[in-house]
């Protein structure tokens, strides 16, 4: 972060940079190994070609609940999976608005995207960490 305030950051002041992706044809498996290799918890789900526009996202939970619905992960598809509706924000996003809108739609993570192109990952945690440290300096200076 490059203030102690939320006032003025947006998403692009706390975002984390590009993330992984897996084609959204990829198994279940191919997204749990892909997940342990670059130690994260979510991957960007992309069309399969060349454009690969981000079309949803997979994070340890959707495949822990395939796990536990047992399926068999090295035939599952990604495609099979109830997967959430892909929330997107833009890098000029403020956090407030970040953080509200990804709480209406029940999501803890969405790609931010730049003129079609995948510029980083948000999460919630990122995004409380800003809010918290705003409420902090507000505390401070009250």
């Amino acid at each position: 972060m490059t203030s102690t305030t939320t006032a003025g950051l947006t998403v692009a002041d706390v975002m984390r940079p590009p993330v992984t992706t897996v084609e959204r044809d990829a198994h279940v498996a191919a997204a749990a190994y892909l997940m342990k290799k670059k130690h994260d918890n979510a991957l960007v789900v992309v069309t399969d070609g060349v454009d690969c526009r981000p079309v949803t996202l997979i994070c340890d939970g959707d495949i822990t609940q395939a796990v536990a619905d047992g399926r068999d992960l090295e035939k599952t598809r990604l495609t099979s999976l109830q997967l959430p509706e892909l929330v997107v924000v833009s890098p000029d996003t403020s956090i407030p608005d970040a953080t509200e809108r990804m709480l209406a739609t029940r999501v803890a993570y969405a790609p931010v995207v730049d003129d079609g192109r995948m510029v980083g990952l948000i999460d919630l945690a990122l995004l409380c960490r800003a809010l918290l440290t705003e409420r902090r300096a507000a505390d401070a200076g009250g």
